[in-house]
């Protein structure tokens, strides 16, 4: 039994759910599905936590809803954001089922694919902090993040359009001068570091192999999921 901790948006989340009973359908044949139970905050207070600082009082509210699927009956965890793994060890620390964490499957995508240098992109907090970028550094890749200029940008396109559901050609065109210049300063790769990322670019919008964290994540959980 899957548990997702969704909401942070529920576009993203909607994602999850699309792309974890696709796979498990996949992998089972005919009308299979997936057995997973989704706790979906509200995410405009998890933003003004975010905005804020307040961390811990994030923490606290995403530790609520592990425990909630816990007790639901989920046997592992799915944290359906990036930016929220800044606070993954204060929620596996309030739960006994395991939390899978979205760097492990995505720097395992890059090695196995040959890539030693990654761009990052993502919301600010991902971009700017190093929660992601040191547990991804763990597993031997570089990690690139775009200048400040372009951190504002990709954030602001998160925030601003993704997470409402707005997906408009201009800011795909965007994404793509930030990748460019970023594979110019040495990335051979490129990771979609928010959830969102995916609903307005793919491979097809960069020169060097693109790891979509919220596939791979996906990817992830039905593998635990039949598996155990």
């Amino acid at each position: 039994m899957i548990g997702l901790i969704g909401g942070m948006s529920w576009q993203s989340t909607a994602e999850y759910y699309r792309l974890i009973n696709e796979m498990t359908a996949e992998r089972l044949g005919g009308l299979h599905s997936a057995r997973c139970l989704l706790y979906s905050v509200d995410f405009a207070p998890i933003e003004q936590m975010q905005a804020e600082g307040r961390w811990d009082d994030a923490a606290a509210e995403l530790a609520r809803a592990a425990r909630s699927l816990e007790a639901g009956g989920a046997e592992t965890l799915v944290l359906c954001t990036n930016t929220m793994h800044k606070v993954a060890a204060e929620i596996q620390a309030r739960v006994s089922i395991p939390l899978l964490h979205i760097a492990d499957t995505t720097a395992a995508a890059a090695l196995a694919a040959g890539v030693t240098t990654v761009g990052l992109l993502g919301t600010r907090f991902t971009m700017e902090q190093p929660f992601l970028a040191d547990r991804l550094a763990a597993h031997g890749l570089r990690v690139l993040v775009p200048s400040a200029a372009d951190q504002r940008l990709v954030h602001d396109i998160i925030y601003d359009e993704l997470c409402l559901g707005v997906v408009r050609p201009e800011s795909r065109e965007a994404y793509r001068g930030v990748i460019g210049r970023l594979v110019s300063a040495g990335a051979d790769g490129v990771i979609y570091g928010c959830t969102e990322i995916e609903l307005l670019v793919d491979q097809s919008d960069s020169d060097v192999p693109v790891f979509a964290t919220t596939r791979l994540h996906a990817a992830a959980a039905v593998d635990a999921a039949l598996s155990a």
